[in-house]
């Protein structure tokens, strides 16, 4: 696993579950933009079941809450 990792890291520049949340919040933040989905919805897309705690990870990432990056708002 060690190895996994360390290559992962190397070729990617970030560890796996960093990827995975990256990859997870992006989903995310498209759901948000361009599908109209709300902050709960975009949460349970991103493995969050705490709306809340998705909005702090999402802030971390993109430096604006998720609200932020929907349409119209």
């Amino acid at each position: 696993m060690a190895t996994l990792q360390r290559n992962f890291r190397q070729a990617h520049g970030l560890t796996v579950s960093a990827y995975v949340l990256q990859v997870r919040l992006s989903r995310a933040r498209h759901a948000l933009e361009y599908e109209g989905a709300s902050v709960a919805r975009a949460a349970l897309l991103a493995g969050y079941a705490n709306p809340a705690n998705f909005a702090t990870a999402f802030r971390r990432q993109y430096g604006l809450s998720p609200r932020q990056v929907r349409p119209g708002l």
